[in-house]
């Protein structure tokens, strides 16, 4: 098949310095492996429909779990955007990911603390908050219920904050303890303010328009179809789909 997707020699070398190592046995060809694992959540398909070229479905799968459960994929986009990120100015915002009902199907089990969706208008949803440097490459993402509002993410995030100057967010992040929160940390935030302000909150306007950035990445992820919709009732599953495709969209 034409169409298949296969890392390059010079990507697999920005990569390798993350895989595990290798116990006993030799893994199976690193490079097959990882271009079906990329190819089958960029199409959103099922393990079992993944194409021969890539070996058997079911080595793909239990590389792509194995290495999930160890934060393998995690590592790798915060490991290459640490090297190559820009963070004079970086960028806060949110983004609803609809939720298949294979992921939200099943009762939760005793214990669990839950998979991170929520019904809203829109169906059921997960909340995806993500931090970009100024080029609208993501430096760090949360996830939460669909129904979780924006300072909730915004908190979440904030100790992870790097050290940057200015920080671009639209007036949903329009709180006195966040801006208060922001100085202390020496970033100058740039937001309108809520209209229920009394007082205008003034803000560098030209800057601002360089938010729209956040907005294309986000679109950009969702072209993935499998971060676009949630199948996986795991949220740490789940979660390991939208690093691999940050990594492989942004920082390879």
């Amino acid at each position: 098949m034409s169409d298949l997707f296969w890392l390059t020699d010079e990507q697999m070398e920005r990569l390798r310095p993350f895989f595990p190592k290798s116990h006993g046995k030799p893994r199976v060809d690193d490079r097959r492996v990882l271009s079906g694992i990329i190819f089958v959540n960029r199409n959103g398909m099922r393990w079992r429909d993944a194409p021969r070229e890539y070996g058997p479905h079911k080595t793909l799968y239990n590389r792509w779990k194995r290495w999930g459960d160890m934060g393998i994929f995690m590592r790798m986009m915060d490991g290459l955007s640490a090297a190559k990120a820009e963070p004079q100015t970086i960028m806060i915002d949110a983004t609803y990911l609809k939720a298949h009902r294979t992921a939200s199907s099943l009762r939760f089990k005793k214990g669990d603390p839950g998979r991170l969706i929520g019904r809203t208008k829109g169906g059921m949803n997960t909340r995806l908050h993500a931090v970009t440097d100024q080029n609208g490459r993501p430096l760090s993402f949360f996830m939460t219920a669909g129904r979780i509002s924006d300072y909730t993410g915004a908190s979440a995030l904030l100790d992870s904050l790097p050290m940057a100057q200015w920080l671009l967010v639209d007036r949903g992040y329009d709180a006195d303890w966040f801006r208060d929160a922001l100085e202390e940390k020496g970033i100058r935030p740039c937001s309108p303010g809520r209209r229920s302000r009394g007082k205008p909150v003034k803000y560098d306007k030209r800057k601002y328009k360089r938010r729209n950035r956040i907005e294309i990445m986000f679109g950009r992820l969702k072209d993935w179809r499998r971060v676009a919709t949630r199948y996986d009732r795991c949220p740490n599953v789940f979660f390991s789909a939208i690093c691999l495709a940050a990594t492989v969209i942004f920082w390879l």
